[in-house]
């Protein structure tokens, strides 16, 4: 990090330190498919119970 003038500048990699998220495509998949379970139940159980 380094002040210049008035303003301070970052590297690339200074600016981007943060943890990227790698395991967002498995949350991502889970909760598609833990959405789709419960979407599907809450149709199929009524229909099934119906006379």
């Amino acid at each position: 990090m380094k002040v210049v003038d008035d303003h301070v500048e970052v590297t690339e990699t200074e600016a981007s330190s943060g943890v990227k998220g790698h395991n967002v495509r498995y949350v991502l998949a889970f909760s598609l498919i833990a959405v789709i379970i419960v979407l599907s139940a809450i149709w199929i159980v009524p229909a099934l119970l119906q006379p």
